[in-house]
């Protein structure tokens, strides 16, 4: 089966159209691997309640971070949204904001598992995730952290791929026959 990455920065319109691409099937298993809203954040709050009323009402939802558990047994396309709030859940869960070192490793091991999970999917799979290189250098060694391994990430994730579209101010670019850069 194929596997689409959909980038984009915040408000772009990423999330609206990896789901126009998987809105024809009557069953999608929709992963949410950021936090769950428990109410101390109105906004992150307001974000996931919008998310969730734009979807249909048969796709089923899951919260978590095993993504390669989910495309290992799924029976039914699989959208997961967003890559950027799985980075952060796996560096929060090990409290490595502080430990360069052990994030990278725990990091490596998770993306490793994903790629292997996709590399042997049977159903469609479309991930989406912030591109977040083109901002300002972020003030901080953890904001500096993040921008580096989301986009090393998102590099591996577009050479695992069939379609990359890259989505800006609501128009999609389709990447998918671009030269990749070597690493």
């Amino acid at each position: 089966m194929s596997t689409t990455l959909v980038l984009g920065g915040a408000r772009s319109g990423k999330s609206r159209y990896a789901e126009s691409l998987l809105r024809s099937h009557p069953k999608v298993t929709y992963v949410a691997p950021g936090p769950v809203p428990d109410g101390s954040d109105p906004e992150w709050s307001e974000r996931i309640s919008l998310h969730q009323m734009r979807r249909p009402a048969q796709w089923t939802t899951l919260e978590t971070t095993d993504l390669a558990a989910v495309i290992r047994t799924a029976r039914h396309p699989v959208l997961i949204d967003c890559l950027s709030t799985w980075l952060t859940h796996l560096i929060d869960d090990i409290d490595g904001w502080q430990d360069r070192e052990r994030a990278a490793s725990h990091l490596e091991k998770e993306t490793a598992l994903l790629l292997d999970a996709l590399a042997d999917a049977t159903v469609q799979i479309v991930l989406v995730s912030n591109e977040v290189g083109w901002s300002v250098v972020p003030g901080t060694a953890s904001g500096r952290m993040f921008r580096d391994d989301l986009g090393r990430l998102n590099a591996a994730l577009s050479g695992a791929s069939d379609h990359v579209a890259l989505v800006v101010a609501g128009r999609v670019l389709d990447l998918s026959g671009c030269p990749v850069v070597a690493e």
